[in-house]
């Protein structure tokens, strides 16, 4: 636990490693999308301990393929949804502006959001 500003906050340092290829995807979709890295990372690690504390058979060292397999899916999940964000995000874009830079980068982002889940999709 770390004090700043005479508040104690938890910090969590996570690596991940990954094939470069999806590693470059993701990383490219999450600039793409403005969100950062560390941003989804935490969002999902905060989502998968939760579903993690209510399953009595997990173990969080993933020492099993099936569980390897169950976190790739939470993982896939959750590209989906971002997918999905993104291209209701795009279908708002008014149609005098679907040739500008918002709809380019939201196209951008989803066609990459496809690479990163066929791939993942394709581990297990």
């Amino acid at each position: 636990m770390l004090k700043k500003d005479g508040y104690a906050s938890n910090h969590t340092q996570v690596k991940v490693s990954v094939n470069t290829q999806v590693a470059a995807l993701f990383k490219k979709a999450c600039a793409s999308s403005n969100i950062s890295m560390a941003s989804a990372i935490n969002q999902f690690m905060m989502q998968f301990s939760g579903n993690a504390t209510k399953k009595s058979d997990y173990s969080p060292d993933l020492s099993t393929r099936r569980q390897r397999k169950a976190a790739a899916t939470s993982i896939i999940r959750l590209l989906e949804r971002i997918r999905s964000n993104e291209e209701q995000y795009m279908e708002n874009i008014p149609d005098n502006l679907q040739g500008g830079t918002a709809f380019a980068n939201a196209e951008h982002c989803i066609s990459i959001l496809d690479e990163v889940i066929d791939l993942m999709m394709s581990a297990y």
